[in-house]
């Protein structure tokens, strides 16, 4: 697939994440939770381009920095979301005004990853944002289980986490 195809479906990708984020989601007690970020993971090491062989500290240090907002977004996302238990013992998440703020400085912050990376001459291809993006679910899905699974098993099951 193209470069440019690719980055539409991976922006397509965030956009619907972040859409169905704002919705309420029942958290199901699944066990392959990490799962789908284990798939983008597997898929953005296996792109070509990952490092810039001319320039293999740079681009690792752009890489770094993009695993490092991607893990920085996991869990300010799981801390803007709201988690709270019904009645019936299930789990409920919602993503907040904050969560949106989030993802708007994050994606900044990713331009502005890319926008450092061509100045000094250095292209990533999109198996950074992929991994970044794999950093980012692995997170924010094992900190909003931790919180679901605390309320699943907490004395009072009415009540809300934040």
């Amino acid at each position: 697939m193209p470069g440019f195809a690719q980055a539409l479906l991976i922006l397509a990708v965030i956009a619907l994440v972040v859409i169905r984020q704002m919705k309420p989601q029942r958290l199901t007690d699944a066990r392959r939770w990490w799962l789908v970020p284990a798939v983008l993971a597997y898929c953005g090491l296996r792109e070509s381009g990952l490092l810039d062989p001319g320039r293999r500290v740079e681009s690792l240090a752009l890489l770094g920095g993009e695993l490092l907002i991607g893990l920085l977004m996991g869990v300010a996302w799981a801390r803007t979301s709201h988690v709270w238990a019904e009645q019936d013992g299930s789990v409920w998440s919602r993503g907040t005004k904050a969560t949106a703020v989030v993802w708007i400085v994050g994606i900044a912050s990713r331009l502005g990853l890319m926008g450092i990376g061509l100045l000094i001459g250095i292209h990533q291809g999109t198996g950074a944002l992929l991994l970044a993006l794999a950093a980012t679910l692995l997170v924010r899905a094992g900190l909003l289980e931790l919180r679901a699974h605390t309320l699943r098993t907490g004395p009072a099951l009415t009540g809300a986490v934040r």
